[in-house]
């Protein structure tokens, strides 16, 4: 299982609307999310927003998040070894779907929350309800992903950067447990083991022969 944001891209796509897009009157979605007058998914959303509409900008929003160039590839080897694909992201599958099309990915579970292009909203985002992983807060719960892989297969390897990656992250097995980033960072003040990794292919060539 994997987030994606970060993770399998350089950049997450809702930093470059808000660097490219947001304007400096738009209210402050991070700051409000840490007081707690936002949600997760709320947050998130302000800043979806603000995404452009034309095909153009979004195609080079697209290519900007910077995936990693050997993501199909990777991603082949290890299902021909036997490994399941999941993706799970706070953000959006509109993007997602659009991003592992690029790359030839085939065959992985994708859960995130559903989202369209709709002029006046930019990129308008919804709750994903009635998915068996739901979450209020942040619309996708990876940690119960996590869970129920684990409730198949003791073999779960985990990898992401973020705050929402943490709970998640310390479910697996220390060698099975992928960090860069926040969530890296945060599994050093806590004395968690894990294995660091710039890029996603680093963490499919980890798991080859495991």
């Amino acid at each position: 299982m994997t987030d994606f944001d970060g993770t399998v891209t350089s950049q997450d796509f809702y930093f470059l609307i808000a660097r490219q897009y947001t304007p400096a009157n738009a209210p402050s979605y991070w700051d409000q999310y840490a007081r707690g007058s936002l949600t997760h998914f709320e947050a998130m959303r302000g800043f979806f927003s603000h995404a452009p509409t034309d095909a153009a900008s979004l195609d080079r929003l697209l290519e900007e998040t910077d995936p990693d160039p050997e993501l199909g590839p990777s991603i082949q080897q290890l299902q021909q070894r036997g490994w399941e694909i999941v993706f799970a992201s706070a953000g959006s599958d509109w993007y997602i779907h659009r991003i592992l099309e690029r790359a030839r990915v085939q065959n992985v579970k994708v859960w995130s929350n559903p989202g369209t292009i709709e002029e006046g909203r930019g990129l308008h985002i919804r709750l994903p309800e009635t998915s068996p992983f739901f979450s209020p807060e942040v619309g996708v719960d990876k940690a119960a992903i996590v869970r129920d892989a684990l409730s198949q297969s003791n073999i779960v390897a985990f990898a992401g950067d973020g705050p929402p990656d943490l709970a998640p992250a310390l479910l697996v097995k220390p060698e099975l447990r992928f960090a860069k980033g926040w969530l890296a960072t945060e599994l050093d003040a806590r004395r968690e083991p894990y294995r660091a990794f710039d890029r996603w292919s680093e963490i499919a060539r980890a798991l080859e022969d495991y």
